[in-house]
């Protein structure tokens, strides 16, 4: 018996006892004088047992069945649902093994079953938020995630997002390259399925934005910063009438860092499930049920249902916009070269003032060329230049013999000093006086 009980109890004996009505207990009980009259006949028949519930103590009737958590632990505890927490894990449970049981009954048996520990709750200092945006489109995050989405199943990958500010909508794909290219053609889709947002939030990667080059350690006074020619992807935003804002901490696009941190979890997780191992596959799990889930548990409504995106109209051509642009200066020839290559304007083109003018090349995404001079596309035909005569190869003289050094006179070749006769013979020999003699 609780201590709420004894009150009961003591308030009970009191109307018993007529030092109080029936509708003065009634209050005190917080019940209804008919339920305090039910009270007192109990009390006459099962005496102080009357104020504890029949209940109290016994197994409820909603009560899952216990074998219905051994077979949960069973399937938890398999590989392929390693690492799952008990929100994720109560999902997976209803979808694809048919146990309908809520994230908290979920983490009890996780935690009986060794599956989950139970984490101490940590005081943070709360950080305040900036407010959303009030309609859709007039603020979007756009970054891109390094990750091992494939856990070494597959190729690698990166996961390109653009989430809305307002509503928290998500548009993402995986792409092989974290490449402007990749990134135009998101944003090609992006534009083409929703319009022209207002602005595009983002990092200071190389991708959107032209550092300046200074010298390691350099000293002296800080330099005024240098107006710098816009990426490709920062020249096609102001093409297209959007905005670029750039972030100076990563804690200022918190929106989508928060979403890329969500998916590092829950994303793998149902990759690793359906067993992907190639980014087609990848890109249809993320198209056919993450999207779908983010779509109808993460977003919210906007404080304005206005919607702030623009439509694309004629005077915006995506396929000029989103390419490759540089510029070059026509020969006089009128010819123009390009990435090592020739192209030649065809002379029905040929207008007055074209030659060593300044053309725009435009290196479309689906690798066509387009040169533009002014408002108005030019015809070119790549040139097949002629390859140079190799020279005539001249065969190679044989090598000269060395001359080996002549070799003296070998008039002392046998001459010892030491074995050769005495001089006085030799002089006796020699003598004229002896062999007259003789």
């Amino acid at each position: 018996m609780t201590q709420a009980d004894r009150d009961r109890l003591v308030t009970l004996k009191k109307a018993k006892k007529k030092l109080i009505t029936q509708r003065e207990a009634a209050e005190e009980l917080g019940v209804s004088t008919r339920h305090v009259k039910r009270l007192l006949c109990a009390l006459k028949k099962r005496g102080d047992k009357a104020v504890i519930h029949g209940l109290r103590g016994k197994p409820s009737n909603r009560r899952i069945a216990e074998a219905t958590e051994k077979e949960a632990v069973k399937t938890l505890s398999a590989e392929v649902y390693e690492g799952f927490g008990p929100t994720l894990a109560a999902d997976y449970l209803r979808k694809k093994h048919g146990i309908e049981a809520s994230k908290e009954t979920v983490r009890h048996w996780m935690m009986r079953g060794k599956l989950w520990r139970a984490k101490p709750e940590k005081v943070k200092k709360v950080h305040a938020w900036r407010p959303r945006r009030s309609r859709l489109g007039e603020l979007v995050q756009w970054d891109t995630s390094t990750h091992d989405w494939l856990e070494g199943r597959g190729e690698t990958v990166y996961l390109i997002a653009m989430i809305d500010d307002a509503t928290s909508r998500l548009f993402a794909r995986f792409v092989r390259h974290d490449s402007t290219e990749e990134n135009m053609k998101l944003l090609w889709s992006y534009l083409e399925k929703f319009g022209r947002p207002i602005a595009f939030y983002t990092d200071k990667a190389s991708l959107f934005q032209t550092a300046e080059k200074r010298k390691r350690n350099e000293t002296g006074v800080e330099k005024d910063a240098v107006e710098m020619p816009p990426t490709q992807i920062g020249r096609a935003l102001r093409e297209l009438g959007i905005t670029w804002i750039a972030a100076h901490s990563p804690q200022a696009k918190g929106r989508v860092e928060r979403n890329f941190k969500t998916a590092q979890d829950r994303l793998v997780k149902g990759l690793r499930v359906a067993g992907v191992k190639t980014i087609e596959g990848a890109n249809q799990y993320l198209q056919e049920d993450y999207l779908v889930w983010w779509d109808q548990e993460l977003t919210v409504e906007p404080a304005n249902p206005d919607d702030a995106h623009r439509p694309l109209d004629k005077s915006h051509n995506l396929a000029a916009s989103l390419s490759h642009v540089e510029t070059r200066q026509v020969r006089n020839d009128y010819t123009l070269q390009w990435d090592g290559k020739f192209y030649q304007i065809e002379p029905r083109a040929v207008v007055s003032g074209l030659r060593r003018a300044n053309v725009r090349v435009e290196q479309r995404l689906d690798g066509a060329l387009a040169v533009r001079y002014g408002e108005k596309y030019l015809p070119v035909t790549r040139c097949e230049v002629a390859a140079k005569k190799a020279p005539a190869r001249v065969p190679a003289e044989p090598p000269k013999q060395r001359r080996q050094a002549r070799r003296g006179s070998d008039w002392n070749r046998n001459f010892d000093l030491k074995k050769a006769p005495k001089i006085w013979q030799v002089a006796q020999d020699s003598s004229p006086r002896q062999s007259e003699a003789d």
